[in-house]
């Protein structure tokens, strides 16, 4: 499994499994059994979607230990703040029966994140986290936390995808030594990314789906991937694409599809005034 090195030497798998959306509970537990019986060996749960204990009770049962397993949670903004992050990420290691996390996010830039940066650079000097970073944040934002803290973010996930690319983002965050890393590659199957003929025609050349076209070029961008299937022979094909290599001429005319805008409603980044994404975002708990 290639890896790309963070800023503090820890190596992180190229290409991941997410579990966003997978129902909680046995559901869960099954997908990342199944991905890790495939070989992929990084996973990414947040607390938000209620199905961390499921990640850990995957990766016990899987024989695995956790050291071969790249494990990525995020911390929800009801836990945001100094003392209440290193609470939680205690409260959830031992909920879990993990004794670390490999990464670990702050999930949205609202509410008290400077203290809840503060709180994750304590439990990553207590070692209860390998590296730390953030979900969601814009340059403008980062480079605040950045002056401001001790220990720059390590890792920012964001969304791109060939409608959504975001390439001034991408570049200062790598010229700044943080690792891009994408969530939504597929848009949900929106705008029929699944059929749009520029990567249909780029697919049918290499003899690959479209989905792993989508991959290989964002892999490409040297961006970290974490795609999420519960279908065992996509899960399969997710991770065949480290061998695609696409030309300059196919790369500029994935280019040519970006619409420059998110695909998302609730994507903070480009909504942040929209009333429905406020309230769930306000309304959000995620435990007791």
């Amino acid at each position: 499994m290639e890896t790309i090195k963070l800023a503090n030497g820890l190596e992180m798998p190229k290409i991941g499994f997410g579990v966003y959306r997978i129902k909680p509970g046995e559901d869960t537990k099954q997908a990342v059994l199944a991905a890790l019986k495939n070989g992929y060996r990084a996973i990414d749960t947040a607390a938000a979607y209620m199905n961390e204990g499921d990640v850990a009770s995957a990766i016990k049962e899987s024989g695995i230990p956790h050291d071969q397993i790249f494990v990525t949670s995020k911390l929800w903004l009801q836990d945001y703040g100094e003392e209440a992050a290193q609470k939680e990420i205690d409260r959830v290691l031992k909920a879990t029966g993990l004794e670390y996390f490999d990464l670990y996010l702050l999930h949205q830039p609202l509410a008290d994140f400077h203290g809840a940066w503060r709180g994750l650079e304590q439990a990553y000097k207590d070692g209860k986290l390998k590296s730390i970073g953030v979900a969601n944040f814009t340059p403008g934002v980062i480079l605040d936390l950045m002056m401001n803290s001790e220990i720059a973010p390590m890792v920012d996930q964001i969304e791109l995808h060939p409608y959504y690319q975001q390439a001034d983002r991408v570049k200062w965050l790598q010229d700044h030594n943080i690792v891009v890393e994408s969530w939504g590659p597929f848009v949900n199957g929106q705008g029929n990314i699944f059929t749009n003929p520029v990567l249909t025609k780029i697919a049918e050349d290499h003899s690959k789906t479209v989905a792993q076209i989508i991959l290989a070029w964002l892999l490409q961008r040297n961006i970290v991937i974490i795609p999420k299937s519960a279908h065992e022979q996509r899960m399969q094909q997710n991770l065949a694409v480290a061998d695609i290599h696409l030309s300059d001429a196919e790369m500029k005319s994935i280019a040519s599809l970006d619409q420059q805008h998110s695909a998302f409603d609730w994507n903070i980044m480009d909504n942040f005034d929209n009333p429905a994404m406020i309230k769930v975002l306000n309304d959000a708990k995620v435990h007791d």
